[in-house]
């Protein structure tokens, strides 16, 4: 079984799969740290020395590897891969899928404090940041809203949305 987990950078996609792998006792897997494995270069350098329909044909290769697994995996995509080719309908064949929605409140909040670990917005200013999220998340959303589960969580705990995650698993 694969459960895939989507949404904007920020949104906890990391550090609530993990959790879940642990709690499941799955494999966690997140998709830009196999894809920096796999080129030894930071999401960052692959984008500038490679450009980025390289980093996406990189992504999807890996994403249908993973969704074909045979495994009990915790998937957690990039914020972009649902919005490219047609990821989204090729996760939701063979993963349950879970959209992390977050307000740009609460993602600008939490980003703020990680802007130099994060290329796509480390040269935007602060003021800056809530409407750039604001624009990314309306192009976004119609790719996000595909997926088969929305977990709303704001405001909640990564155990609040682990929990809330397993309670729509078949088990």
């Amino acid at each position: 079984m694969v459960i895939a987990l989507l949404g904007y950078m920020g949104s906890g996609k990391s550090h609530i799969a993990r959790l879940l792998s642990q709690k499941l006792n799955f494999e966690f897997i997140d998709l830009d740290k196999q894809i920096m494995l796999k080129n030894k270069r930071s999401v960052a350098e692959i984008f500038q020395m490679s450009g980025e329909i390289y980093f996406r044909k990189q992504e999807r290769e890996l994403l249908e590897e993973y969704l074909a697994s045979k495994n009990d995996v915790v998937l957690s995509l990039g914020g972009g891969t649902p919005a490219y080719y047609n990821n989204m309908e090729v996760i939701n064949l063979n993963s349950f899928s879970f959209f992390l929605r977050s307000s740009v409140n609460t993602l600008s909040q939490r980003l703020l404090k990680q802007k130099n670990t994060r290329p796509l917005i480390a040269k935007i200013n602060d003021e800056d940041l809530p409407e750039f999220i604001a624009k990314h998340l309306f192009e976004r959303n119609a790719f996000y809203s595909k997926a088969q589960f929305t977990v709303d969580i704001d405001g909640k705990t990564p155990e609040e949305i682990a929990e809330e995650i397993m309670h729509h698993l078949p088990f």
